[in-house]
């Protein structure tokens, strides 16, 4: 069985994030993150924006999908959907206008892929969940960017609305997207512990 576009392959994943940077110039990709009651394949940053991309192989069903752009469709700025050309003709009836659709197509060489569709801003993202993908070292360092109170003791969702209340977007956005590319995880437990020390 040919197994190069099955959603779990990394021969579909690694020839893709190499598309990814080339079409979109400088992205920070996290695999394989917690989405509400999904996982995100992909999440993509870009300089002031976060994009979801789910993949479905040839050997994919759209069993799941509808529960999965619902979801995308909460955290994320845009959504993309990458497909075995198998799916590619028909995928556009299975995800909203907004979302992009990328065909993954086997070649001799490797693997292609097709831009059919590109995203539009995903008009149902909500702040609070785009923001929670932060942890609270990165939510502190973006309150002292701001010149924000540390707010010792409070809820992370209490930290996260006031930042929504207080910060404009377009500077919040962009700080936000700063965090996750420089996010570090063989350093993160260290920054959590000492955060918490400070408390």
């Amino acid at each position: 069985m040919d197994r190069r576009l099955t959603a779990h392959d990394k021969d579909i994943r690694e020839p893709l994030f190499e598309f990814l940077e080339e079409r979109y110039g400088k992205v920070r990709i996290l695999e394989e993150k917690r989405t509400g009651r999904a996982r995100a394949d992909i999440v993509m940053i870009r300089p002031g924006s976060i994009w979801g991309i789910e993949i479905k192989s040839d050997h994919d069903t759209y069993a799941r999908l509808a529960g999965q752009v619902k979801n995308y469709d909460l955290y994320y700025d845009y959504n993309m959907v990458v497909v075995g050309s198998s799916h590619a003709a028909r995928v556009g009836e299975h995800v909203p206008d907004w979302w992009g659709i990328i065909s993954a197509e086997d070649c001799a060489g490797g693997i292609d892929f097709y831009v059919v569709r590109e995203p539009s801003p995903n008009p149902h993202v909500l702040p609070e969940r785009k923001i929670s993908i932060l942890w609270r070292p990165e939510l502190a360092r973006i309150q002292e960017q701001n010149r924000l109170p540390a707010y010792k003791g409070k809820s992370k969702a209490y930290v996260r609305k006031v930042i929504l209340d207080r910060v404009p977007a377009q500077i919040l956005w962009d700080q936000v997207s700063e965090e996750l590319f420089e996010r570090d995880y063989n350093t993160i437990a260290q920054e959590i512990r000492a955060y918490k020390r400070k408390r």
